[in-house]
C-alpha cells in the first residue's frame, strides 16, 4: 500500500493523475462506509463520496500537510455528508430514516434486530451528533481526530458523544421494549 507521503510526493513531482489514483484507492471504502453509516443509502452515499473525491482533487494542490491526509479526507467526507443532511432536513426529506426502516431489505446489511434498531436510533440524532458518534464507535477515531475532522474542541465532542449515546440507549431500549 502506497503511504500518504508517497502520494503527496508522487502528486507535487507533476504524476497528478496517478496519486489521485492512489489516494482514491486508498480511502475510498474506508469513507465510503463512514458516509454510508451516516445516510445509510448506497446510492446517496455514492453520491457524497463522489463530491468528497472531486473536493479532494481540486484542492489538493492548496493541501499544505497541516493534517494528515486520512483527517483532511475525513474532514471533507463529513462536510459534504452534513451538507447533503442538512438539505434533506430543510426540504424536510425523511429519506435516511426511510432508509432505517429499509435496512432488513438491503443486501449489504446482514445485522440482527439489534444491530437494526441501533442504526434506526442513529438515524434520528441531528448531523452533527450523528458525525461524532459514528466516528467514535464505528470508526474508534480518538477525541483528538474528531476534533481535527470537525473542527471543534475535545470537549465539545466529548458532550455531544455523550448526548448521542443517551439518545441512542433510550430509543434502542424503547423499540427492543416494544418487540419484547
Amino acid at each position: 500500500m502506497t503511504t500518504d507521503r508517497e502520494i503527496l510526493q508522487l502528486f507535487k513531482e507533476g504524476g497528478r493523475e496517478e496519486a489521485f489514483r492512489l489516494l482514491v484507492q486508498s480511502y475510498k471504502e474506508r469513507l465510503y462506509w463512514h458516509v454510508r453509516r451516516m445516510v445509510l443509502d448506497h446510492d446517496d452515499a455514492d453520491d457524497c463520496l463522489q463530491n468528497t473525491f472531486l473536493k479532494a482533487w481540486r484542492s489538493l494542490p492548496g493541501f499544505r500537510g497541516d493534517s494528515g491526509l486520512y483527517t483532511w479526507l475525513y474532514r471533507i467526507a463529513t462536510n459534504e455528508t452534513l451538507t447533503f443532511l442538512s438539505k434533506q432536513q430543510t426540504r424536510g426529506d425523511q429519506t435516511v430514516l426511510a432508509a432505517a426502516e429499509r435496512l432488513p431489505s438491503d443486501a449489504w446489511f446482514d445485522g440482527d434486530a439489534l444491530q437494526e434498531a441501533l442504526h434506526r436510533s442513529i438515524a434520528k440524532l441531528p448531523p452533527k451528533q450523528k458525525a461524532v458518534f459514528n466516528l467514535r464507535y464505528f470508526e474508534e477515531m480518538p477525541y483528538e481526530k474528531i476534533a481535527e475532522v470537525l473542527d471543534t474542541s475535545q470537549g465539545a465532542l466529548k458532550a455531544s458523544y455523550h448526548h448521542a449515546y443517551e439518545k441512542i440507549k433510550a430509543w434502542m431500549k424503547e423499540e427492543m421494549d416494544a418487540k419484547y
